[in-house]
């Protein structure tokens, strides 16, 4: 039994000699999640108080629409929809206007047509689409 206690303590030695050895490791800190942010970037303050948002820049103007997404656009004519007047404006003809199978013409007065050659009848600003004639103050 004496062999028994020696051979024992050895290896209790033995193996505790290399925790010693060793130092014990820190446990690492326990990792933070930082959840996703939202909303507009802020700048801090130099007192650590979030100021107003961080401006963005400016996106590219988007280029003018050539048609419309509710009217179709005069037949065999050069035109581009204009979303402010809400009528199709003919490129080769001044103040000549298109919507909804009607031409409108300003020159000192509205009229309106069935054809961009007339021929023309007389009318007032009720009788054309509201954005041209707030365009042209009537």
């Amino acid at each position: 039994m004496h062999s028994t206690v020696r051979l024992t303590l050895i290896a209790l030695a033995v193996g505790l000699s290399a925790c010693t050895s060793h130092p014990p490791r820190e446990p690492s800190p326990p990792i933070e999640t930082v959840p996703p942010r939202t909303g507009p970037a802020v700048k801090p303050l130099p007192g650590g108080q979030p100021s107003t948002p961080v401006d963005k820049p400016a996106p590219a103007p988007k280029p003018m629409p050539r048609t419309s997404a509710s009217f179709a656009p005069p037949p065999g004519g050069a035109s581009h929809w204009d979303p402010k007047l809400g009528v199709y404006v003919l490129e080769k003809k001044t103040n000549v206007f298109y919507r909804q199978r009607t031409y409108y013409r300003y020159d000192n007065g509205w009229s309106w047509s069935v054809s961009p050659e007339g021929p023309w009848q007389d009318t007032d600003s009720s009788g054309v689409p509201g954005g041209l004639g707030r365009a042209f103050g009537q």
